[in-house]
C-alpha cells in the first residue's frame, strides 16, 4: 500500500473494465511500427531472454502460452523513466504532497490506517476477522514481460504476508501503451502476474485497464487474519532484535541488468530473491514472540526500519557486517552502478541516520537501495530471535540473519532515529 500515493501525471485515460476472456483479443494495427522499433536481439545484453517460465522464472506457462508463435524482445524498460519499487516517490515529497490532507475519519474497526505508513490497511469484520487491503503497482524493472508480471505481483502480494495475513483474491492494476507494445507483449505480463497469484493459491479475479504513456502493471490484494494476528510496523518493544529474511542489493543488480553489466547467473539470482513469496510472514503472525512486521521495498532497508522507529517511538540500532547482500551488489555498488533513488531516499530520510565511522559508502548506499519484493523485516523477543530465525530458514530463506536491535530513547539516540555500526 505504500505506493498508493504513486504519481501519475499525463496519463491519457481510455479506460476499459477487463475480464480474461476479452483481454487484448486482437493486435491493434499501428503496434507494428514501434514493434520494429523497439526489437531488440536478445543477447544484446549479457544474459538470453533467461526470464522465460522454462528458466529463471520457475514457473510454469498455459498450455496456449506454449503454442503460441515467439514475440519480438521488446526492451520494457526503455519505455519507462523508472522501474521497480524505485519508482516510489521520495518519503519527504509524499509527506509534502499529503500534508493536511485527512486521510482516516475515525472509524473505530480500522485497525491500521494511512497515518503509521505500513504495508496494509487493515479492517475489524468481526472478533475473529480482519480484512487486508493494498495495492501496489510500478513501472517494468526488468525487460522480459513474464518475469515483469511475476515480480510485480509477488512484490503486491508480500504486503499481505508483512501484515501477517493470508492472500484472499487480487485485481489487476494495468496501464498501458497500446499503441507501442504487441497485445502478446501485454498478455505474458498478466500471465507471468497470474501465475505468482496461482502459486500464492489466490484467483487473479479482473482490474481495470488504462493507456497509459509507460507501461504499469501491479495487484491489488486482498487478505484475511484473526485481528489478534495483525503485526503492525508500529507495534515493535524496547530490547526486541531484528531479523531480515532476504538480501539486499536488488536495485543495484536490476540497475546493472539495464546496462548490461550482470550476467545469467546473477540475473537468476535477483529474480529468485524479487519472485520468492513471503509467505512466512503469515506462519510467523500467531507466534505473540513476534511483535512487529514490514517488508524491505522501495523506501531501502533504513528507510523501512525508520518507518518502524517511528511508529514504535524507538531507536533503531544496525550492525553493518550482518545485514546479507546478493554477491553481485558488493561490487556493483562499489562501482556506483545504482538507481537514482538511493540518493532520493538518503536525501529524504539522511538526517535521521547516524553512521559509524567504518561505514563505507557503497555500502551505506546498499542499505537505502531501494528493494523490489525485498525480504521481511522482523522484530521479535530477545532471546527467541536464532529460534525464529531457523524456523525462517526451514521456510526457505536462506539468507536470513539476524541485524540489529531496538531500544528504547535515550539523550544521544532519540526515537524515530537508526545507527549504523560497523561490527
Amino acid at each position: 500500500m505504500k505506493s498508493i500515493f504513486r504519481l501519475c501525471t499525463s496519463i491519457t485515460a481510455k479506460q476499459q473494465k477487463w475480464a480474461f476472456p476479452s483481454l487484448l483479443g486482437s493486435q491493434r494495427p499501428e503496434v507494428h511500427q514501434w514493434q520494429e522499433r523497439f526489437l531488440t536481439v536478445s543477447r544484446s545484453s549479457s544474459f538470453s531472454s533467461s526470464g522465460s517460465p522454462s528458466t529463471s522464472s520457475g514457473g510454469t506457462s498455459s498450455s496456449d502460452d506454449a503454442a503460441a508463435p515467439e514475440q519480438p524482445q521488446v526492451r520494457l524498460t526503455q519505455l519507462s523513466h523508472g522501474g521497480g519499487c524505485g519508482c516510489k516517490i521520495a518519503p519527504s515529497k509524499l509527506q509534502e504532497i499529503l500534508h493536511n490532507v485527512q486521510l482516516d475519519f475515525g472509524s473505530p474497526e480500522l485497525l491500521v490506517g494511512a497515518s503509521t505508513s505500513d504495508d496494509a490497511a487493515v479492517y475489524r469484520l468481526s472478533s475473529t476477522q480482519a480484512l487486508i487491503l493494498t495495492t501496489d503497482f510500478f513501472m517494468p524493472i526488468v525487460d522480459d514481460p513474464w518475469d515483469f508480471g511475476r515480480v510485480a505481483a509477488a512484490n503486491a502480494i508480500s504486503d499481505v504476508y508483512a501484515m501477517g495475513g493470508k492472500p484472499l483474491l487480487a485485481l489487476s492494476v494495468l496501464g498501458m501503451p497500446v499503441n507501442k507494445l504487441p497485445a502478446g507483449v501485454i498478455r505474458r505480463i498478466i500471465a507471468g502476474g497470474a501465475d505468482v497469484c496461482r502459486q500464492a493459491g489466490i484467483p487473479l479475479a479482473g482490474g481495470h485497464s488504462i493507456d497509459s504513456p509507460e507501461p504499469i502493471f501491479g495487484l491489488v490484494v486482498a487478505g484475511l487474519a484473526h485481528p489478534d494476528h495483525i503485526r503492525a510496523n508500529s507495534t515493535a518493544r524496547p530490547g526486541d532484535v531484528l531479523l531480515l529474511t532476504k538480501p539486499l542489493g536488488v536495485g543495484a543488480m536490476t540497475t546493472a541488468v539495464k546496462k548490461g553489466l550482470l550476467d545469467e547467473q546473477g540475473y537468476r539470482q535477483v529474480m529468485a530473491t524479487m519472485t520468492q513469496l513471503n509467505t512466512v510472514g503469515a506462519l510467523l503472525s500467531a507466534d505473540t514472540r513476534v511483535h512487529a512486521m514490514t517488508d524491505v521495498t522501495g523506501f531501502g532497508l533504513l528507510g523501512h526500519l525508520l518507518e518502524v522507529c517511528r511508529g514504535s517511538g524507538l531507536h533503531g540500532r544496525v550492525a553493518a557486517g550482518a545485514v546479507p547482500l546478493m554477491g553481485p551488489a558488493r561490487g556493483l555498488a562499489a562501482r556506483g552502478v545504482l538507481p537514482g533513488a538511493v540518493q532520493r531516499n538518503w536525501d529524504s530520510y539522511g538526517a535521521s541516520v547516524s553512521l559509524g565511522s567504518g561505514v563505507e559508502p557503497w555500502l551505506r548506499d546498499l542499505f537505502v537501495d531501494p528493494q523490489t519484493s525485498g525480504g521481511l523485516l522482523l522484530a521479535v523477543e530477545r532471546g527467541t530471535e536464532e529460534e525464529i530465525l531457523r524456523r525462517v530458514q526451514d521456510a526457505g530463506f536462506a539468507s536470513a540473519a539476524v541485524i540489529g536491535s531496538l531500544e528504547a530513547p535515550t539523550a544521544g539516540r532519540t526515537a524515530g532515529t537508526v545507527s549504523v555500526e560497523q561490527q
